[in-house]
């Protein structure tokens, strides 16, 4: 199933390509729409692939929790269960962050561009997403060369001795999708698709 923006950005760009005259060009628009759709449709798969991942490692996350304080009142504690619930929880934040991006789920404040026009407000959120994208980029980067840090070093867990470097590469894997969705909204934006 398309998400619903997909959806109707094939439909504005469909409209457009209508509006044509050469067969070249609408040639072109379709290879377009088809090359957008497609990317955006990747993007989204990525996104909902990760916001799994997420979900288990909730779920796990939330068993751990109750199975360590049911067996603490058997004086039966898991060991390194504060460990395991520290990098599920990394996890799950990391992970779940593009899909959340993908349909806006998280808190955001809009009442002030809300008042100007419809172009004012796409140049508003095209800056946003250019500044956000630059941010998501380096944050990314910073964690990739922190993991590749972890991973030289030998840095694991006290514990029970679960190196790091794994999480830090995957949440900079999940900083890198969160770019793709970023550049997905531009997209959405220049298409007048953008919510």
């Amino acid at each position: 199933m398309m998400p619903r923006d997909v959806q109707s950005i094939s439909l504005g760009i469909s409209l457009i390509a209508r509006n044509r005259g050469s067969p070249i060009e609408e040639h072109t628009m379709k290879k377009k729409k088809e090359s957008m759709n497609g990317y955006l449709r990747a993007t989204f798969e990525t996104s909902r692939v990760l916001n799994v991942v997420a979900g288990c490692s909730l779920t796990f996350l939330m068993l751990l929790t109750i199975a360590d304080v049911i067996l603490r009142r058997f004086r039966m504690p898991i060991l390194g269960t504060y460990e395991l619930v520290g990098l599920a929880g990394a996890a799950v934040i990391g992970f779940s962050l593009p899909f959340t991006s993908w349909f806006r789920a998280h808190i955001f404040v809009d009442f002030f561009i809300m008042r100007f026009s419809k172009r004012i407000q796409n140049i508003f959120n095209l800056a946003t997403r250019v500044l956000v994208l630059c941010v998501f980029l380096l944050i990314a980067w910073n964690l990739y060369k922190y993991g590749m840090g972890l991973q030289v070093s030998g840095e694991v867990s006290s514990t029970l001795r679960v190196p790091f470097y794994p999480v830090a590469y995957g949440i900079g894997v999940c900083c890198l999708v969160e770019c793709f969705v970023i550049v997905g909204d531009i997209i959405k934006i220049f298409g007048g698709n953008y919510e």
